[in-house]
C-alpha cells in the first residue's frame, strides 16, 4: 500500500489514456490535467453518438480548459499497428510517455448461452489483450521515463484478483475478459520491477455513475457514485512519492488511507446509504 502522504503534481508528466473520451477515463484525464499534464486520449469515438456522448475532440477540449495540453488521438487498442502508431505520436508530440492508463473496457453481464463468440471476442480483445497490446507499446517509453527519474507507472482499472465461483458463473466471459487486465497487472508488476517501473490496478467499491453503467438495464445512477473518486484516487496512486507496485487498490479505502473521510461528495445523491455494490469486491 502506499505509505506516504507526501504528494507530487503531474505537472510535465504525460499520460496515455485509454478509453479516455468519457466517463472514468475522461474524469483521470482532467483531473491530472489539472495539474498542468499532458494527456494523450485515445479511444474509437470521433463522431457524436446520442446513446454515448463524448468524443476524443470533446473530451481533448476538457483536458484543455481543466490546464493541460491534450492529443487526441482515434484508436482501436485491438489493433496492433494503430496502437504503436498512437504512442508513436504521443512520443513526437510530448517527446515521451510517463503514465498508461489502461482504462478502456467492455462489458456484456450475459450468461454463456447469451454470449455470442463475437461479443466474447469483443471483451477479451478490448479488456485482456488491449490492456497488455498497450502496455507492450509503452514500455520502451516508460523505461526511458523510469532511467529519468519521472516515476513511470502503468495503472489498469481492473479488480482485485478472485477465484470465487459467483464472481464468475452469472458472466464468465465478462469475468475472463476483466481478471485478464488484471493478471497483466499481476505479471508486469513482478516483469517491470527490475525497470523502476509501478504497476497497479483501481477498481470502485460501488457502482459507477457513467454513460457505459446507465445503458445496464436496472441501474439506478441516483445509487451510484461518480467518477470523481477514481479520478482521486487514482491522482492519489499516480503522484506518491513511494515506489509501490503490485496493489490492487479499492477506490474508497485507498482515499480514507489517505484521510478523506467525507465520502459522500462522490456520492450521485448525497446522503445515500445504499450504493449499488460493484462487481469483484468480496
Amino acid at each position: 500500500m502506499i505509505q506516504s502522504t507526501e504528494q507530487r503534481s503531474l505537472k510535465g508528466k504525460t499520460l496515455f489514456i485509454t478509453g479516455a473520451s468519457r466517463g472514468i477515463g475522461l474524469a483521470i484525464a482532467t483531473r491530472a490535467a489539472a495539474d498542468g499534464a499532458n494527456i494523450v486520449i485515445v479511444a474509437k469515438t470521433s463522431e457524436p453518438n446520442p446513446k454515448l456522448p463524448g468524443t476524443i475532440f470533446s473530451a481533448a477540449k476538457a483536458v484543455e480548459a481543466a490546464g493541460g495540453q491534450a492529443l487526441p488521438l482515434m484508436v482501436d487498442i485491438r489493433e496492433d499497428e494503430a496502437v504503436f502508431a498512437a504512442v508513436a505520436k504521443a512520443v513526437q508530440t510530448f517527446g515521451g510517455i510517463d503514465i498508461l492508463i489502461n482504462n478502456a473496457s467492455a462489458i456484456s453481464l450475459t450468461n454463456t448461452e447469451a454470449t455470442p463468440m463475437k461479443r466474447f471476442d469483443l471483451m477479451n480483445g478490448i479488456n485482456a489483450r488491449g490492456t497488455y497490446l498497450c502496455t507492450m507499446a509503452c514500455l520502451a517509453e516508460l523505461k526511458k521515463s523510469a532511467k529519468a527519474g519521472r516515476n513511470p507507472q502503468v495503472l489498469t482499472m481492473s479488480p482485485p484478483l478472485s477465484m470465487k465461483t459467483h464472481w464468475f458463473s452469472a458472466h464468465t466471459a465478462y469475468s475472463m475478459a476483466k481478471y485478464g487486465m488484471s493478471m497483466c497487472t499481476l505479471g508486469h508488476a513482478g516483469e517491470f520491477k527490475t525497470y523502476g517501473i509501478a504497476v497497479n490496478s483501481l477498481w470502485p467499491r460501488t457502482a459507477i455513475a457513467t454513460a457505459a453503467m446507465q445503458m445496464i438495464p436496472g441501474v439506478d445512477l441516483a445509487l451510484c457514485r461518480t467518477p470523481e473518486i477514481l479520478s482521486d484516487a487514482a491522482h492519489l496512486i499516480l503522484t506518491s512519492s513511494v515506489f509501490s507496485s503490485g496493489n490492487f487498490y479499492i477506490d474508497d479505502a485507498l482515499l480514507v488511507e489517505h484521510g478523506v473521510t467525507d465520502l459522500d461528495r462522490y456520492s450521485v445523491t448525497p446522503g445515500t446509504k445504499n450504493l449499488i455494490p460493484d462487481f469483484f469486491v468480496d
